[in-house]
Formats: C-alpha cells, sequence, structure tokens
C-alpha cells in the first residue's frame, strides 16, 4: 500500500509499505482523511525534537473499520465511520498511575515518535477507536486537534460564570475557544489575524481583539469591569504570550498553557504570588474529551468550511507543507485526502 513519508527535512515522498495484518484485539482500518498539525510542519521543517527521519506523519485520522479481529466488542462493525486516539501509554509511570494515561511519561503519538496515520491502512487496538456515525469524513479529521483545546478547558475547571481569554486562533485555540463555548462561559479571543478572528466569532466568542492593533490590556479591563479574565488559555507557544497571560488573568485565576515557547520564559513571579494563581499545563487529551468532541461536532454548526484551508492529495502533500512552511499564517488546517481503490 502506498504511504506519505517525510524522508528528511523539507523532503517528502510516496512509498509503498506492507499492508498492516491487526492482530487479536485490533481493528484494521481505512484511512479517508488526515489532517496536518503543528507537529507534522515542525517535523516536515526538521524542527520536531521528538521525530527521527524517515517519518510517516498523520495523528488526525478519519477512518472506516474494515476489518475486526477476535476480542473486539460486537459494536465495532465493518464500515463504521471512526477517529483514534493516537497516543500509546505505559500503564506504569506516575502519570498512567494517576491515571492521566494522555500524559504518559513514555507516550508514542501516532506521527511523532512512531509512523503515522498517512497510509491506505492502519491497525490500531480496538481501545483507541473513537465511533462517531454522525459525523463527515471531514468532522472526524477534525476531532483530534479540537479535544487538546476542550482538555485544556478541562484543565482549567472552566464554568459557565467563567470569563475565558483564549491567546491564538489556531486549530488548538479554536478548540479552546469551542470547549469554553460548550461549557456556556464568556470567551475573549486575541489573535493577530483578522481571518482567525472571523471564525473566532463564527465558533461563538463573544468579543475578539487583534493585539495588534490597540492596547489589548485596556480592552481586557473595559470588558471584564477592571477584573481580567477568570481563566487565560495559552495557544500559541509564545514569551510574550506566556508573559501577558500572568499579567491579565485576574486575581484567583489560572492560566492553562498548551504551546510550547521554542525560546526560555521569563516570569514576575511575584504576580504568581499576589493573585494566588492556578498554573496549569495541558498535554493531549483523553477519550472524555474526544466523545465530547463528536458530540460538540455533531450538535454544532461548527464552520467546517472556513477552517479548512486547503484538501490536497498525498502527492500533493509535500508541495502543501513546504507553502504552509513559507506562509504559516494562511493556512489554518491543512487535509490530506486518501483514495484507496
Amino acid at each position: 500500500m502506498k504511504a506519505l513519508q517525510i524522508t528528511e527535512p523539507r523532503h517528502c515522498e510516496i512509498v509503498k509499505i506492507p499492508q498492516p495484518s491487526p492482530a487479536p484485539g485490533e481493528v484494521l482500518l481505512q484511512i479517508r482523511k488526515i489532517g496536518f498539525c503543528g507537529s507534522d510542519l515542525a517535523t516536515f521543517q526538521g524542527r520536531n525534537p521528538l521525530v527521527s527521519y524517515p517519518r510517516i506523519p498523520g495523528h488526525e485520522i478519519s477512518a472506516t473499520i474494515s476489518a475486526v479481529t477476535s476480542g473486539v466488542p460486537e459494536m465495532l462493525v465493518p464500515g463504521m465511520k471512526v477517529t483514534v486516539v493516537p497516543y500509546t501509554n505505559c500503564g506504569a509511570c506516575a502519570s498512567c498511575r494517576r491515571g492521566r494515561f494522555h500524559a504518559c511519561r513514555y507516550n508514542q503519538t501516532l506521527g511523532v515518535q512512531r509512523d503515522g496515520a498517512l497510509t491506505e491502512y492502519l491497525a490500531v487496538p480496538w481501545q483507541k477507536v473513537i465511533v462517531a456515525p454522525g459525523l463527515s469524513d471531514v468532522q472526524l479529521a477534525l476531532v483530534e486537534p479540537l479535544t487538546v483545546g476542550f482538555h485544556a478547558v478541562d484543565r482549567g475547571r472552566i464554568e459557565a460564570e467563567d470569563t475565558v481569554l483564549v491567546f491564538g486562533c489556531g486549530m488548538i485555540g479554536l478548540g479552546a475557544i469551542a470547549g469554553a463555548l460548550y461549557r456556556r462561559s464568556r470567551v475573549i479571543a486575541v489573535d493577530i489575524d483578522d481571518a482567525k478572528l472571523s471564525i473566532a466569532r463564527q465558533i461563538g466568542a463573544a468579543h475578539t481583539i487583534n493585539s495588534k492593533s490597540g492596547d489589548l490590556h485596556q480592552q481586557l479591563q473595559a470588558l471584564t469591569s477592571g477584573h481580567g479574565p477568570d481563566v487565560v488559555v495559552e495557544a500559541v507557544g509564545s514569551p510574550l504570550t506566556y508573559r501577558t497571560a500572568v499579567e491579565v488573568v485576574a486575581f484567583a485565576g489560572r492560566v492553562v498553557c498548551i504551546g510550547y515557547s521554542k525560546e526560555q520564559v521569563s516570569f514576575a513571579t511575584k504576580l504568581f504570588v499576589q493573585k494566588e494563581l492556578d498554573i496549569l499545563g495541558s498535554r493531549n487529551a483523553t477519550a472524555a474529551d474526544f466523545e465530547r468532541v463528536t458530540r460538540y461536532l455533531a450538535e454544532s454548526r461548527f464552520p467546517v468550511s472556513d477552517v479548512v484551508s486547503r484538501t490536497v492529495s498525498p502527492e500533493q502533500a509535500g508541495e502543501a507543507l513546504s507553502a504552509w512552511s513559507s506562509n504559516p499564517g494562511a493556512y489554518t488546517k491543512i487535509l490530506v485526502e486518501l483514495d484507496v481503490n
């Protein structure tokens, strides 16, 4: 079968690999669509420290069940539309012992530490399969990136009475906005791209701020009666937004960090103590987050057509990654469509 392989930084090839034979307890999936993640872009650029080459990318998965094996529950049958929880867990590290399997110390995400799903077929343990028959192939490919934002909302204990500021309206930030709105909170979205802020408004953000075009602190004070937002979700990964999150959040507020900063971040720690802040990391997502996102997509009018910037074939994927690398702001989500004959 064919697969897309990033053989070295900035070079992709279509390669032939054996079709997997599912072991007992596994399902064989026919891949329909794959979403490119920021980690895939970093792999293409040679900036992902977790990746060795060659690597097959892809962990944002839309698929149908092609075959099942012994040990798979009867509820899973060929033809079902599914997505996949793309993480592994060891079961023995400190995170796993606390039941936080998504944060396993030894996690291997598809397409990052191990070969991913940009192939025609993929075999996975049945426990990693999330059934979502009411969703389209495109929606299924958006589930995983949205779950990362939903998980950040869960980490931040966001409730209906909270005002939530989300820094960054890329796919992960949009997931955080959607997750906060799913809990009926008021959301303020901040970005430097008006097109992405427009998508945030379509999802339901009450207020949007382009931080390049005005005084962010002054606008936040006006929107929050001088108190600041109750929760800030950092989904950019910039030293500036990390520091600003601590500066603008309300006293006794929560700051949830998703973005990875490529540089060291310095803080005035006085604010940690004076405000008695909860500063929380958020990594990956749980199976419960996947279930919540599939329900959300089934119930909502999430602007799929505006989020998906481009759909390409595997043969066009390398060029699409190159274009994204050259102009990151021009893309929210690139999908690769598999055509199995």
